[in-house]
């Protein structure tokens, strides 16, 4: 064995192949290889490196799909894995020498880092339903992603057919959508007239259809110029409503398959009893915070969250307490989202943000506020395995 008693290395982390640089202590570079990602050269990889020192810690910067393989191979050997954030990586590259980037420096980087800060979490690996739920609420996120700049686009198209149909409809929703999938000039929508495009619609299972049809037809017979481009411009529109509309039914099919996940984890019926917390944040947290063995209390979890303030106090300036430079957004997201479900119904929650309102608070900050002291319920209720108790009003 190397008298070298610990290393550091560090992986660059990519789809088609990863680069890692192995450091000692001293910050000598003992390697520096190019790894295809496929579990045979890995393997090597692994078995190369560990006979470099008695005890190794491996850093990497990316913890999603692309890292999948090499992370499931390394916790399988017992390697200890920590994740370096992107933006960390790339603020601490100018700390080292040569203005170029390539994937070898990044590597060392990511060495160095780990060698020089032992504050970062380590990765474990994640019980089954936990990764089941981290993959398919990620896969929901995209998608609806995808949706949304899909709407926009669609707004874009109709605007140069017809503005007021664009105005008429919300497209979020799918009455709208119906109608533009099959109608979307004024001269077809006038053409088709309300009664038969009533039926048209109740026949695509559309509530109110006669509602809709009369919307429709009376922002087309607001316009009788025909604009340039317009057909074309109608098929896209068309066709992109299709799609959005089978895209929905994808996101169905993913919230039953979330639902049917969720239903094994004892611990989504104790979140799901918090008011605010319905099934997807549910299925969220329990992807990102795991069983929370990861966090020493609740304000850790609040801190990872981004929801903790820290201290920015310089100089004569004291008491400057600001948000946290890195903090998980989806965490900080998924609290501040749970908050303001939470305060729109009558119980403690609404009662605490009015309060926070009382006291001169800006409506993000006092949803904010409510969001630190439901992490401190919420971490009671897990700790404890008890559902949510409503407080009792006291006598008065």
């Amino acid at each position: 064995m190397s008298t070298h008693q610990r290393i550091w290395v560090g992986v660059d982390a990519g789809k088609a192949h990863h680069w890692a640089v192995a450091v000692d202590s001293d910050g000598t570079k003992l390697l520096s290889r190019k790894v295809v990602n496929d579990e045979t050269e890995i393997l090597d990889l692994i078995g190369d490196v560990c006979p470099l020192a008695g005890e190794v810690r491996w850093a990497v910067d990316i913890s999603s799909r692309p890292s999948a393989l090499l992370l499931a191979l390394l916790l399988a050997h017992d390697q200890e894995v920590v994740y370096i954030p992107g933006r960390t990586v790339n603020r601490m590259s100018g700390a080292f020498a040569g203005d170029h980037k390539t994937d070898a420096k990044d590597a060392q980087t990511i060495a160095e880092t780990a060698r020089m800060r032992s504050d970062f979490r380590p990765l474990e690996v994640a019980p089954g339903l936990v990764g089941e739920l981290s993959l398919l609420t990620s896969y929901r996120s995209n998608m609806t992603a995808d949706r949304v700049r899909m709407i926009n686009r669609l707004r874009e198209l109709l605007v140069g057919i017809c503005p007021a149909l664009e105005r008429a409809f919300e497209f979020r929703k799918r009455p709208g959508l119906v109608v533009v999938s099959g109608y979307c000039t004024p001269s077809s929508l006038r053409r088709i007239g309300v009664t038969r495009l009533s039926a048209w619609l109740a026949k695509r299972d559309v509530r109110n259809a006669a509602s809709f049809a009369e919307k429709a037809v009376e922002a087309a017979k607001s316009q009788t110029t025909a604009l340039p481009g317009e057909k074309r411009a109608a098929v896209l529109a068309s066709g992109l409503a299709r799609q959005i509309l089978d895209l929905d039914e994808r996101i169905k099919k993913i919230d039953r398959e979330i639902a049917e996940v969720l239903v094994q984890d004892e611990r989504s019926a104790i979140i799901q009893s918090m008011p605010g917390m319905g099934p997807l944040l549910t299925a969220e947290f329990i992807a990102l915070a795991g069983d929370l063995s990861g966090y020493r209390d609740a304000g850790h979890l609040a801190s990872h969250a981004g929801i903790s303030p820290v201290s920015r106090d310089s100089g004569k300036r004291t008491n400057n307490n600001r948000r946290p430079k890195f903090y998980s957004r989806r965490l900080c997201r998924l609290f501040y989202l749970s908050a303001q479900s939470a305060l729109l119904r009558p119980g403690a929650s609404q009662e605490y943000y009015r309060r926070k309102r009382a006291e001169g608070m800006l409506h993000p900050q006092a949803v904010l506020c409510l969001a630190r002291q439901r992490i401190n319920v919420l971490w009671a209720m897990l700790r404890d395995g008890r559902h949510y108790a409503h407080p009792v009003a006291s006598a008065t």
